[in-house]
């Protein structure tokens, strides 16, 4: 007689660290007779979660993303920051045929390149070397980039901006573009459907509506004052600003794709419901990586993919499987698990529970599921 099935359990506590000092550290200082007890009985390890073993560059820290992507795939995939550098310092990036098209077709409308993403080199959605990259490219074709930065404040310091809007605006000083907008990631790079946040990025993009600003450094200046850090401040237009047409490109320069989407979405979907857009036609975005397989936007950097996953391997033996987070880590436990699969395996099934709408977790650090 066969022993009964039992279920398997793979339970990852996103951001989970094990510094035995005390000081400053919420897992040692807390009581966790549950993990106690689970550590007693069942089989547990150490895994390194940042640099060469989770396939970024040596000292680059880990996040969330390529946490679940290599816990899911069982080996090291080269990540999207270390072939997009390699690609930046043999050159291969200026012939790039994704942004060369992109740059045609601005030409040929006689309109500058809009460019537009996370200004940080926190190296987990963006890196600032790819912006001025970038900008470089746009100065040997002879073409005006204007750029459209989010500024970061969680995967770098939350009053960090101002280092990087100079490292920019030298960047920009030969090439005779200039920043149009300005906006915390809160708002232009929401992952949880909460449109409002988006639509203000977008407007301020779009429309050169919003909060007004003469320049980006000043903005920011004067929302310190205000208690705001970088991930909050309000989208802002600056005087280079206009309207953009159906003649206009976005170059969306993040790499990483959750916080990429809804924005994304509201740019170049002609039938689109997150918010009213009003008269619209829809504009072009050349993305650094395939956001969306579903999308069938020009992209220009494919990512590696993996031999084999954990799902697909239950999934081929016939078992079932189900997967289950709160919105905000949904997208790992399903679509980076599965090493970067949309679709759900065969026998697996998913559940998503609403995180609590608030701007900020620390007013609920509960967690929903």
């Amino acid at each position: 007689m066969s022993a009964p099935r039992r279920p398997v359990v793979l339970m990852i506590l996103d951001g989970f660290g094990t510094n035995p000092s005390g000081r400053h550290n919420a897992v040692v200082e807390a009581s966790t007779p549950c993990l106690d007890d689970y550590f007693s009985r069942y089989p547990h390890t150490l895994i390194q979660a940042s640099g060469p073993a989770v396939g970024l560059p040596d000292g680059q820290m880990g996040n969330s993303e390529v946490g679940h992507l290599t816990i899911g795939c069982g080996d090291i995939i080269r990540q999207d920051l270390v072939y997009i550098d390699e690609a930046i310092n043999d050159g291969h990036f200026f012939d790039n045929k994704a942004f060369l098209a992109a740059i045609e077709r601005v030409k040929r409308a006689d309109r500058p390149i809009q460019l537009m993403g996370l200004l940080s080199d926190g190296g987990v959605h963006s890196h600032i070397h790819h912006l001025t990259a970038l900008i470089e490219l746009c100065r040997r074709h002879q073409v005006t980039p204007m750029v459209h930065i989010f500024c970061d404040g969680r995967d770098a310091s939350p009053k960090s901006a101002l280092r990087y809007i100079n490292e920019l605006e030298s960047a920009l000083q030969n090439s005779g573009g200039a920043i149009a907008t300005i906006s915390g990631r809160y708002y232009a790079m929401d992952r949880d459907h909460r449109w409002d946040r988006t639509a203000l990025a977008w407007r301020a993009i779009v429309r050169s509506c919003g909060e007004r600003g003469e320049e980006a450094a000043a903005v920011v200046e004067q929302s310190y004052k205000k208690g705001i850090n970088d991930e909050f401040i309000l989208p802002t237009v600056l005087p280079a600003a206009q309207p953009l047409g159906p003649d206009d490109e976005v170059i969306f320069f993040n790499y990483r794709k959750d916080r990429t989407r809804q924005l994304t979405s509201a740019l170049f979907k002609p039938e689109f419901d997150g918010f009213e857009r009003g008269d619209y036609s829809p504009i072009t975005v050349t993305c650094m990586t395939e956001y969306d397989q579903w999308y069938n936007l020009p992209f220009a950097f494919e990512q590696e993919h993996p031999k084999q996953t954990l799902g697909g391997v239950v999934s081929r033996a016939d078992l079932k499987q189900f997967h289950c987070a709160e919105t905000e880590k949904y997208a790992h436990v399903t679509y980076f698990l599965n090493g970067g699969r949309g679709d759900a395996f065969n026998g697996e099934d998913r559940e998503i529970i609403p995180s609590p709408d608030v701007a900020t977790y620390d007013l609920a650090p509960e967690m929903s599921a």
